[in-house]
């Protein structure tokens, strides 16, 4: 009876440890295979923000009268209207006022100035594409400029679910008419906080004894 009961714990045993084993060597592949995928999506997205890149390089390279400047965020612009005199440029928090037209990358108008109409942007508060959030602040009063933007700079894998397709690349032609602090900043910032210490009181002075005048002895 006990040899009965120790065959049936041993039998157990071994299916559970079979399980076990099974368990963690179906485990492998997957994460395998996970890290297979990311590696693939990585080169993927490499040779796209390459093949991009190659498309403007060629567009820059056609048009040679024109000044194009690479920027650090991977994209290019250009002055068709540029400034003598402006010196400053919006900062976060201000309230910019633009004008904006969209191309393909062919120069096909996907929206014209007067499908957008005039455009308001509170700088670096506002949701917009990054490669304007980024461009604006490079602009002076009444400038406007043409912008390259690959398509991770613009609307990315998802475009704008409307006129714009993923991974499309854009050129986008600026002119800032205006910008200003935001009003409601200022006034934040010059509203006396609640914890501001009041100056204290200043103590009355006592007056000091006139000194006593020595007589020339000289004169009577």
């Amino acid at each position: 009876m006990n040899y009965l009961k120790l065959s049936i714990y041993s039998l157990l045993f071994a299916v559970l440890l079979a399980g076990c084993k099974h368990h963690e060597e179906a485990r492998r592949p997957i994460s395998r295979a996970s890290g297979t995928f990311m590696k693939k999506s990585a080169d993927r997205n490499k040779k796209l923000v390459a093949s991009e890149e190659d498309v403007i390089k060629k567009i820059i390279k056609s048009n040679p009268k024109v000044k194009y400047y690479a920027t650090k965020k991977g994209y290019w612009f250009s002055y068709d209207e540029k400034s003598t005199t402006e010196t400053t440029a919006p900062r976060k928090g201000d309230i910019a006022y633009f004008n904006l037209e969209v191309k393909d990358i062919t120069g096909k108008i996907i929206y014209s100035e007067a499908d957008l109409g005039p455009q308001t942007y509170y700088v670096d508060k506002q949701d917009i594409m990054m490669g304007l959030r980024d461009g604006i602040k490079y602009m002076k009063k009444n400038e406007t400029v043409t912008f390259l933007f690959p398509s991770h700079m613009a609307y990315g894998y998802h475009g704008d679910n409307k006129k714009i397709g993923p991974n499309q690349s854009l050129i986008c032609t600026v002119t800032l008419r205006n910008f200003v602090p935001d009003p409601a900043a200022q006034n934040t910032a010059t509203t006396p906080s609640a914890q501001t210490p009041k100056p204290a009181a200043a103590k009355p002075v006592t007056p000091k004894p006139a000194a006593s005048t020595k007589k020339d002895t000289l004169n009577p």
